[in-house]
């Protein structure tokens, strides 16, 4: 069998705030990769009794290493279920006991799970989790599908009936509906999170991933995080945990915080009007069209008959008559003007005129 203790594992329990007796038992054993919780049913001495009965049961078996695993997990199961039944013969207050239980074995980079009832095993990855379990309950098998979603199956009144324990028949490890065998691959940056229902009752699987990866490295304290969280919505049943962290989860929580997010742009604050883009284009039209009508284009000729084209006001052509200052007229004469030599005798030696 493959050394695993590179997954760190730990485990709590409690008896939350509404029940005086514990009837939850939890085994977390890194080296061999075998960990599980049992939730007891039957109500103080007898429930505490399946849960224990089961504990010892499980660990003789899964200890043993022959057969595959999951020929192992199905072995020490039944094994467990018929040693409950048996044991609820010999004593008045057993009668009826019973368990429910997960069961994980870790080998190499996979995790072989079986369960019983509706105690849970998640999944957890940095920024995501996944239930691996089905919950073996009417209501369980209804959020299962999709029916009901996760809260409204939290709250629904039947949430803790199951049809399937383990103590109340004898089996065997084939049966039909008895044992669920299920198994994933285990990457070295995920934590599987084992826990009875006083915790996914009470707490979402939202609000279980983001207390894990707020204690990313430090799995006792993400331990006792959790069951704190389930005592503070009512803790209305025990509450067990078993946490087993890889290593390289708490680099994959840093290394997802510290990446870059997707920003949404601030609002920029509300600008004047009158400066905006489409103000300005206004402002262009505007000028462009005074311009046109002080400004009009016309064609201009200039003192030696050459003609060009040009941009300014309209202005008549002017005619200037000189008696005798004909550089004068000319250097006052723009283009288009005529100049006129024509003596007066009235007038002075020298002058010009403008018509």
């Amino acid at each position: 069998m493959a050394v695993i203790s590179r997954f760190h594992g730990v485990g709590l329990s409690d008896p939350g705030r509404r029940r005086e007796n514990n009837e939850d038992r939890w085994h977390a054993d890194p080296e061999r990769g075998i960990y599980f919780v049992v939730d007891g049913v039957g109500g103080q001495a007898a429930g505490e009794k399946a849960a224990e009965t089961a504990c010892e049961v499980l660990r003789a078996r899964l200890e043993r290493v022959t057969g595959s695993v999951q020929v192992r997990i199905r072995e020490a199961i039944t094994l467990a279920n018929n040693e409950i039944h048996r044991l609820a013969q010999t004593h008045d207050d057993w009668h009826g006991m019973a368990c429910v239980l997960t069961v994980a074995v870790v080998e190499e980079n996979e995790v072989y799970v079986g369960q019983v009832g509706d105690s849970r095993l998640y999944l957890i990855q940095p920024g995501e989790i996944t239930k691996l379990t089905h919950d073996h309950s009417p209501v369980g098998e209804r959020e299962d599908r999709g029916e009901i979603d996760e809260v409204s199956a939290m709250r629904h009144p039947r949430r803790n009936e199951v049809y399937r324990d383990v103590g109340t028949t004898q089996h065997s490890p084939d049966d039909p509906g008895f044992i669920e065998i299920t198994s994933a691959p285990l990457p070295s940056d995920a934590v599987l999170l084992l826990c009875s229902d006083g915790l996914s009752d009470l707490v979402t699987s939202k609000q279980i991933l983001s207390i894990v990866e707020a204690n990313a490295g430090d799995p006792d304290s993400a331990a006792a995080a959790l069951i704190a969280a389930a005592n503070d919505s009512g803790g209305k049943d025990n509450i067990t945990v078993v946490l087993v962290e890889g290593p390289r989860f708490a680099a994959g929580v840093r290394r997802r915080n510290s990446s870059p997010r997707t920003t949404v742009p601030l609002a920029l604050p509300r600008s004047n009007p009158l400066l905006s883009r489409w103000a300005f284009l206004l402002y262009g039209i505007l000028a462009t069209l005074l311009t046109a009508f002080f400004l009009k284009p016309h064609w201009m000729t200039d003192s030696t008959g050459q003609t060009a084209f040009g941009l300014g006001p309209v202005r008549a052509p002017r005619t200037w008559r000189v008696a005798n200052d004909i550089n004068s007229a000319i250097n006052a004469a723009l283009p288009g003007d005529t100049v006129l030599l024509h003596p007066d005798p009235t007038t002075s030696n020298s002058g010009f005129a403008m018509v």
